[in-house]
């Protein structure tokens, strides 16, 4: 960080990142890609403890994995080609972005604990401060921001 002093630049020593910390990965739907995803986040998340030294808990290190899992999955299983996992960070929050081939989207099914299978969305709804998606023109982006702090 610089501070400014009547005028005079001081460096402080302490320089905190300006951009979030980006990464993105291009996944065939080949088995195992959903296992590469979570990986791929495991692996983002230790570089925000390092660069951003985001204190990232347990807690929300394993929700942020599940979302990825949620919407790679939904790719995977939906879509008829390739799909995108973008990531992007700060000390206080990850965007995980999917895009992929298909321009259905995706439902929000009524909670039902008798229902097996298609929780997906309500899971990423329950755990992301903030969910999105849309129609671009090759498929759909969908978007979940996790917190990072309690």
């Amino acid at each position: 960080m610089t501070a400014y002093l009547g005028g005079a630049v001081i460096p402080t020593g302490f320089d905190v990142p300006v951009e979030p910390l980006r990464r993105a990965a291009h996944y065939t739907g080949e088995p195992g890609c959903i296992g590469d995803a979570r990986a791929f986040a495991a692996q983002f998340l230790q570089q925000l403890r390092t660069e951003w030294c985001a204190a990232i808990d347990s807690r929300a290190d394993g929700e942020l994995l599940l979302v990825v899992s949620e919407l790679v999955t939904n790719a995977d299983r939906h879509s008829s080609g390739p799909y995108i996992l973008e990531l992007e960070g700060t000390d206080t929050a990850v965007t995980v972005v999917v895009y992929d081939s298909s321009s259905a989207l995706p439902r929000r099914f009524p909670k039902d604990p008798e229902r097996v299978g298609r929780h997906g969305m309500e899971i990423v709804h329950a755990l992301a401060a903030q969910v999105t998606v849309e129609r671009v023109p090759v498929g759909k982006r969908v978007c979940a921001r996790v917190e990072l702090a309690s």
